[in-house]
């Protein structure tokens, strides 16, 4: 991932926690770029839906598809928490992991927008699917009454006839409750990525502060490191002082000895 680097160092055959946090970085953006390829396979998808190309197969690949990026989203998002609570290195720099943790934050959210907008597209597309089939039967009486027109129209021809057109009204019904049951599952899991997005409005208020008191903990190390250093020196400056004025005071000593030893011997002359 960009913006982020490290050795991935062990300690005591453990991973340390720098090589834990690029770990966790690395599936998050993995995780991130499965979405936009998802989002991109059910954008194709959804150019098919409600066309003479729209069939059974393309109905279950699409909810597939839909829901497990929708899981994916959710693990992506824990992820991120995860990430977000972190407690960096002393090696780390805390700005470094700030601007990588907001990348990756930027870069799902991105992805989640892209997601939910592909979401309401396929869950308006199946509606409208929906709502074509019910007007068509409309217009006969309902399922009911145009599985009996066909019985009525079709009387003067075989059974296997008959039987055949009932067969296929009842695939239709069928298709048609699985497409409402797509929707119900569709209006599920985009109330789920809405409260994604509200759990990561939460992160960057609450990172905001954790890493505004990371940053204030560095720099107030920082200047304690300061202070010490400066009164270490101030400390040799005082014993150096110190020692200046032991050898100036022993040197008087020593000429003021040497005098009285003169005046003595000068003394004992005489």
């Amino acid at each position: 991932m960009e913006g982020f680097s490290g050795n991935g160092s062990y300690q005591n055959g453990a991973p340390s926690k720098e090589a834990e946090f690029q770990r966790l970085a690395q599936n998050i953006g993995s995780n991130i770029q499965k979405i936009i390829q998802n989002v991109s396979s059910m954008q194709r998808m959804l150019t098919q839906i409600g066309t003479s190309q729209d069939n059974q197969q393309l109905q279950n690949q699409l909810h597939q598809i839909q829901h497990y990026t929708n899981q994916l989203a959710k693990d992506t998002s824990k992820q991120l928490k995860d990430l977000n609570n972190f407690p960096p290195e002393r090696s780390l720099d805390p700005r470094q992991w700030k601007l990588h943790r907001e990348k990756l934050h930027s870069d799902f959210t991105r992805a989640l927008d892209s997601f939910q907008r592909a979401q309401r597209q396929a869950a308006q597309k199946e509606k409208d699917v929906i709502r074509k089939y019910k007007s068509a039967n409309s217009e006969f009486g309902g399922p009911n009454q145009q599985q009996q027109n066909l019985i009525d129209i079709e009387s003067g021809a075989n059974n296997q006839s008959r039987t055949q057109a009932m067969i296929e009204e009842e695939a239709s019904i069928e298709l048609l409750q699985e497409r409402e049951k797509a929707v119900r599952q569709l209006e599920a899991d985009i109330t789920d990525v809405n409260q994604i997005f509200k759990d990561l409005a939460a992160m960057v208020h609450d990172q905001g502060e954790l890493v505004d008191s990371i940053e204030e903990n560095v720099e107030s190390a920082a200047i304690s490191i300061t202070a010490g250093n400066e009164q270490l020196r101030q400390a040799e400056r005082y014993q150096n002082k110190a020692r200046r004025r032991k050898v100036c005071l022993g040197a008087t000593g020593l000429v003021v000895l040497i005098i009285l030893i003169i005046i003595i011997i000068v003394s004992a002359k005489n």
